[in-house]
């Protein structure tokens, strides 16, 4: 039985938290561990250790921090392979898409590793008569990372290389049901030569998110996860005085317009639509078929689902199972709620029939959804796709536009123009172009719109790069050495 405790100043504390959870394998249904939850105690302990770790860390030399970073890159691309059987054993996703997600937050870490060149500031010279103007970009201090299940590795990885790169310290909150993943990061900072205190890891639930948001000592908070905590951490966070950048919920629409290549369009519904069981913030969960292509495209979609096997992310299947029964549970009951309000159900996932005792539900596809029905205004985040028919590009983006996520949305169409003017006029953060997941490069930023985010910082790139770090601004005059100053040799005035 695996125990998981909390790693400060360098390593795994030495004892044991009066309140746990369980770890679950989804698969099989079976608890393969324990976690240890903190209290406000143990979060306050975590944070002076980060604190005292900062005072030293800012003052390191750029070429110190990227060194760090380096070996760091290297190590996590070293050990990819066992981090993902780390997630795939606790959240359930297969390996190949536990994989691609450390990859993801590989290309987040190489990012910073350009740290020298994105603190960089500004100069002007000569702005009034001997007075010389510029800019600098300092790190803020302890910040905390409260990350989700879905994706224990990437999402913690959009922002501790960030938050280090500039300076610094860090303590990550994992989720609770994965939490493995975050650890194992931990030793390879250690191993990567980061110094002790710089990067910590503290489990627990809402007491220990409480605690961090609440604690002078932490001085920004990132948070990804659905949109009522996400407005929370926001709320309570801003109310303590600090900076907070709250990544919510989604509902992604793909709009197909009738000259769009179908084939194209049916595979990327799958992926985008079933990857990972559902459980991500840009899933496509909403297929807009604009009239006369309905039809054809879920024939199409339905014969790929068939295809489709479910089953342990370890043993070849295309999808795992959802990460806890509570939250199987939940999506099904969509599915009900969905045939309840007059939806088609095409395909039911509720009948797959997988071995052993995992938390199962296959991949589920409605038509004739409107937009009054639970299943289109609320974030499933599990693999059920529905299809509205509309009859005009108008129609399309009004519904996309009118939906209270703004995270991400794909266009699909040959039509260049009508692809322009999608990405000019749609209310969205992310858009994706005959691209059905349109999460950034490292170098850009992730982020929606509307109740998709709270705060005004998207992840990562450049507005990661500033959202951990404040601006100064420096007005100097220096008087001429003649002024009493040290005689270099310039000639004395008369």
């Amino acid at each position: 039985m695996n125990h998981v405790k909390h790693w400060i100043n360098g390593s795994e504390v030495s004892d044991t938290a009066e309140r746990q959870g369980d770890i679950y394998n989804p698969a099989t249904g079976h608890i393969t561990g324990k976690v240890d939850f903190a209290d406000s105690a143990r979060i306050d302990a975590a944070v002076k250790v980060a604190a005292q770790a900062f005072d030293s860390w800012r003052h390191s030399s750029l070429t110190k921090r990227v060194q760090v970073l380096f070996a760091f890159r290297e190590l996590v691309n070293v050990n990819k392979e066992k981090i993902a059987a780390l997630i795939t054993a606790e959240h359930g996703k297969v390996l190949s898409d536990a994989a691609g997600e450390v990859t993801r937050g590989l290309e987040v870490v190489e990012f910073a590793c350009g740290i020298p060149h994105l603190l960089k500031g500004g100069f002007s010279e000569e702005v009034s008569t001997g007075v010389d103007v510029y800019s600098i970009r300092q790190p803020l201090g302890p910040v905390a990372i409260i990350s989700p299940f879905n994706f224990p590795a990437m999402v913690p990885m959009w922002f501790f290389p960030i938050a280090i790169a500039t300076g610094n310290s860090v303590i990550v909150k994992p989720s609770e049901k994965d939490p493995s993943a975050a650890m194992f990061l931990a030793k390879l900072w250690k191993e990567a030569g980061l110094p002790d205190g710089v990067f910590n890891v503290v489990h627990g639930d809402k007491e220990a998110v409480d605690a961090l948001l609440v604690h002078p000592g932490i001085k920004a908070v990132s948070f990804v996860g659905s949109t009522p905590i996400a407005r929370y951490v926001y709320e309570n966070g801003t109310k303590a005085g600090k900076r907070i950048q709250a990544l919510g919920g989604a509902k992604n629409h793909m709009v197909v317009l009738p000259d769009a290549d179908l084939e194209l369009t049916a595979d990327s519904a799958i992926n985008a639509g079933f990857g990972s069981a559902g459980e991500r913030c840009m899933a496509i969960s909403v297929v807009v078929a604009v009239e006369p292509v309905a039809d054809e495209l879920i024939a199409k979609i339905t014969k790929r689902m068939a295809g489709l096997k479910t089953g342990d992310g370890t043993q070849g299947a295309d999808m795992g199972p959802l990460v806890t029964k509570v939250h199987r549970d939940k999506v099904a009951s969509y599915i009900e709620a969905g045939m309840k309000a007059g939806a088609t159900l095409v395909v039911d996932g509720r009948g797959v029939e997988v071995a052993g005792d995992g938390f199962w539900l296959g991949p589920t596809l409605f038509d004739n959804v409107t937009p009054e029905m639970s299943i289109y205004k609320e974030e499933i985040f599990g693999p059920v796709l529905s299809v509205i028919r509309v009859k005009s590009y108008d129609e399309a983006l009004n519904l996309v536009n009118s939906h209270m996520y703004g995270n991400g949305t794909a266009i699909f169409t040959n039509d260049g123009g009508a692809a322009r003017r999608y990405q000019n006029e749609v209310e969205v953060g992310m858009v994706g172009i005959n691209v059905p997941i349109p999460v950034p490069m490292a170098y850009f930023s992730f982020g929606g719109w509307k109740n998709s985010l709270f705060g005004d910082s998207h992840a990562h790139g450049t507005e990661g790069v500033q959202f951990f770090t404040r601006g100064k601004v420096v007005t100097s005059r220096w008087l001429d050495p003649s002024h009493g100053g040290i005689n270099l040799g310039f000639p004395q005035n008369s």
